[in-house]
Order: structure tokens, then C-alpha cells, then sequence
């Protein structure tokens, strides 16, 4: 049986990565619906940018929801520098035919999971956890109903990306991460610890873009752009995928290796806020709250990554 799962989501090259992985595996996931959230870029680009990957990847049946234009309690910080103006650079911008619902994203969130069995609806962060903390702070009962969040965020030895300690879906609204991690549902968290490991390298796009179907071509070029700015950055030889390492893990956990932590979120201090302390060595009293993913197989990702996006044909 397919596992039910929410996508929520600021797309960003890699958010649409990641929507694609989704769709090309209906036999394992069953896509409820996209969530969107401010974060990349403002919620205006955000929802028409995973519209448009719906439309790439044929699933404008997908319902997409448009939700929290701003943090809980700080000023949007977006992310333009990397993901380029549109958000999602690289591909040419386009009115989507994927219509936006009418209803907010948390309330979306809190009707889908109220009207589920319990423990029986995934949801997949890619974005700050906005959303996600809205709709539980809204109505908690949703919490029994959630069997895990797989989320991206956080970073332990590999520090942080927009500030020395903090990675950016967390630092943009520390208040909603440290709702969602104190939630008591199972979390498994995908940092930049793996997914700094997940580059894509030349070689690796050329055989994404070498598939010769639309999808991948867009992918291919959506990852061209991307890998401009961290390359620079980190002097490596691709752009980290971070997103798609939700999806893949809940397709292929075998490639990834975890530990089981408490992870408490940093939101007081202006110096590190957004820190995300990891207790991976189990240093303190704290139960674990999380799954913290932090090795994969970067080359298996990889294949598997590309065998599926093969799933969309060769265009014609």
C-alpha cells in the first residue's frame, strides 16, 4: 500500500527535485496534496513555482495550497542569491494550468490529517516548518494522526549555511522549528551533514539531462543554475541536493545512515538562533525526539534518482 504523504514545501531547484522523485514513484507514495510556504523566495513564487513543476511533471490533479507569507514571530529572510529571483532559476518561468486551491495550506493540513486514522499521513517538510506549526499550534488533535515528519533542516558538523551555526529552513523560523520538534511525533531529519554529501557533479546532471525526456532536461537545467552558487561557495564539485533526500528516504532508507538523537532548536540567542543541538553522542539527559540522518550512499542516491526520472519517457 502507498504511504500517504503531505508535501510541504519553498520551491527552490531542489523542492522541485524533490516534488519530481514524488511523482515518479505512485506505486509507493500517494501525494495528498503541496503545501506551500514562504522561504526561497516569497509565497507568491513559491506556490506558482510547485505549480509549475506539477505541470513538468504532468500532475496538475495535485492539489496545491498557498500558506504562511511570513515566520511566526521574525522577518522573512529569503534566498535569492542561490535560488536566483524567480526562485527557481534555470527553467523559463511560466503561467502554470495547475490551479492554486482557495483553501490556506495549514488548514488543508489540519482537515486531511483530522478526517485520516491515526498515525496514517506523512508529512514531508522541505521548507521552513511554518506550516507545519501553524497547523498544530491551530488544532493539536492533528498530532495522532501524523505517523512521521521527514523533514530538511538543521546541520551538525557541517555548522551552518546562511549563518556560522544555523541552516537556512531553520534559522528562517526557529519559533516554528522548535514547535514541530517538540511535537512528539516520530521525526526523521535530513541536515546538511548528508545532504552536503548528495553533490551534483557535472557528470551526474549530464546523465540526468542524457535521460532526453522533458522532466529530466528541465531537472538537468534547474541543477545547472543551482550548482553555480555552492560551488563557489564550498569550492565542491556540485551544488548539495538537499530536498530530495525526504523522498529518497522514504523510497530507499537502505541508503542512508541514522542515529537516533534529541535534537533541541536554538531561539533565544541572536548569535546562533536557528542552531539546531544535536545530542548525537547522547551527552545529556534529553530523550530522543528525532532520527537524525547523517550518511548515504551518494552514488546509489544517484542511481536511484536517475532510474527514476527515467519513469517520465523520452519526449517525443
Amino acid at each position: 500500500m502507498a504511504k500517504k504523504i503531505i508535501i510541504d514545501c519553498d520551491p527552490g531547484q531542489d523542492d522541485a527535485v524533490a516534488l519530481l522523485l514524488a511523482f515518479a514513484s505512485p506505486d509507493e507514495l500517494e501525494l495528498l496534496g503541496i503545501t506551500t510556504v514562504c522561504g526561497n523566495v516569497p509565497l507568491a513564487l513559491t506556490q506558482r513555482n510547485a505549480r509549475m513543476i506539477c505541470d513538468i511533471g504532468g500532475q496538475q490533479h495535485v492539489p496545491v495550497f498557498a500558506g504562511c507569507a511570513e515566520p511566526l514571530q521574525r522577518k522573512l529572510q529569503t534566498a535569492e542569491a542561490i535560488h536566483g529571483p524567480t526562485g527557481i532559476n534555470g527553467i523559463d518561468v511560466f503561467e502554470p494550468q495547475t490551479p492554486l486551491q482557495n483553501k490556506h495550506a495549514a488548514d488543508f493540513i489540519i482537515d486531511t490529517l483530522l478526517a485520516a486514522d491515526a498515525a496514517s499521513i506523512t508529512l514531508v517538510p522541505t521548507g521552513p516548518l511554518t506550516n507545519i506549526a501553524t497547523a498544530i499550534n491551530k488544532e493539536p488533535a492533528i498530532l495522532s494522526r501524523i505517523e512521521r515528519i521527514v523533514l530538511m533542516g538543521g546541520a551538525m558538523r557541517e555548522g551552518g549555511n546562511c549563518t556560522p551555526s544555523a541552516e537556512f529552513n531553520i534559522f528562517v523560523d526557529p519559533q516554528a522549528a522548535d514547535i514541530v520538534f517538540r511535537c512528539g511525533r516520530p521525526i526523521t531529519a535530513m541536515g546538511l551533514d548528508v545532504t552536503h554529501q548528495v553533490l551534483s557533479t557535472r557528470d551526474r546532471v549530464a546523465r540526468i539531462r542524457a535521460l532526453g525526456n522533458a522532466v529530466a532536461i528541465a531537472t538537468a537545467d534547474m541543477l545547472s543554475f543551482f550548482d553555480r552558487y555552492d560551488t563557489l561557495k564550498y569550492a565542491s564539485e556540485g551544488a548539495p541536493l538537499h530536498d530530495p533526500c525526504t523522498i529518497a528516504w522514504l523510497l530507499r532508507p537502505d541508503l542512508f545512515v541514522a542515529r537516533d538523537c534529541n535534537i533541541s532548536i536554538e531561539t533565544q540567542s541572536e548569535l546562533t538562533m536557528g542552531h539546531t543541538a544535536i545530542d548525537f553522542w547522547h551527552v545529556t539527559d534529553r530523550p530522543a525526539n528525532a532520527t537524525w540522518i547523517y550518511g548515504v550512499d551518494a552514488p546509489g542516491f544517484y542511481e536511484f534518482l536517475i532510474s527514476r526520472l527515467a519513469r517520465f519517457g523520452r519526449s517525443a
